[in-house]
């Protein structure tokens, strides 16, 4: 049975998983904003013990500053710094993966110089649990926007994502494919022959129209994908799948619901 879960943004995302019936849950460690160390809502042993005897899976996204293609060095090095930081504070709570953007290069910039960036940060962290790479919905320089795109990163770090240092895997949002103007009819086949995989589906629908490229997502109901297509979606992946969702325990619960 697929396992359904929501994103918290504050507090103690184990207790809020527990108390709501959630099977997953994804959460921030520290402000995903910012630059700072990686916080932690208890003691990092203690939340990883406690997830393990709960039976839900936990997630952490790395922080939104993190652009690890930047052709700038005062963004790209501490993009590095931050995300090694994020891996190995995902790892220390018994995270089942850690989700970052694909970045982008600023404009005028050539794309190839970015994904040569990935390679390197691929070369040089280390991955102590699944780093889960996520498509983005917009950005003319962005990394990971449109399968095109996917299958150009996938291709700059294949090489480095052998050696040994990790696994690589890729979490994908409804939301942002929509609007980066992918099918989602076919957009589980056409992923998993670029990737190989998908662990992870952020199950969110859109504010916004097909290829808008606006990254503002919706309820089930409320946007501009058919929710059945969510629903097919998610069955075809047969991955866990996180609602972001402005109400993500209602939605949770629809999901769980449609899926039987």
């Amino acid at each position: 049975m697929t396992r359904i879960g929501v994103h918290v943004h504050e507090g103690d995302p184990l207790e809020q998983a527990e108390a709501i019936g959630a099977a997953a849950v994804q959460f921030f460690l520290g402000d995903p904003q910012g630059w700072k160390a990686p916080t932690f809502p208890r003691e990092p042993d203690a939340l990883r013990a406690a997830f393990a005897d709960s039976g839900i899976d936990g997630y952490v996204h790395a922080y939104y500053t993190i652009n690890v293609a930047s052709p700038n060095n005062r963004i790209r090095i501490p993009s590095r710094k931050l995300l090694d930081q994020q891996l190995k504070a995902a790892a220390a709570v018994g995270a089942k993966g850690l989700i970052v953007h694909g970045g982008h290069v600023t404009s005028g910039v050539d794309l190839d110089e970015g994904y040569d960036s990935w390679r390197k940060a691929i070369e040089r962290i280390e991955r102590p649990l699944p780093m889960l790479i996520e498509n983005t919905a917009g950005g003319d320089g962005a990394m990971a926007r449109g399968l095109d795109a996917i299958g150009r990163l996938w291709d700059a770090i294949g090489s480095a994502a052998d050696d040994g240092g990790g696994e690589i895997g890729f979490c994908l949002d409804t939301c942002h494919a929509f609007s980066s103007g992918e099918d989602l009819a076919t957009i589980v086949a056409r992923v998993t022959a670029i990737t190989g995989r998908i662990d992870l589906v952020h199950c969110n629908n859109s504010r916004d129209e097909f290829g808008s490229g606006r990254d503002r997502h919706a309820g089930m109901e409320s946007g501009q994908i058919d929710p059945a297509v969510l629903v097919d979606v998610i069955r075809a992946a047969g991955a866990t799948a996180i609602c972001e969702t402005p109400d993500a325990a209602a939605d949770m619960r629809w999901l769980r619901a449609k899926l039987g």
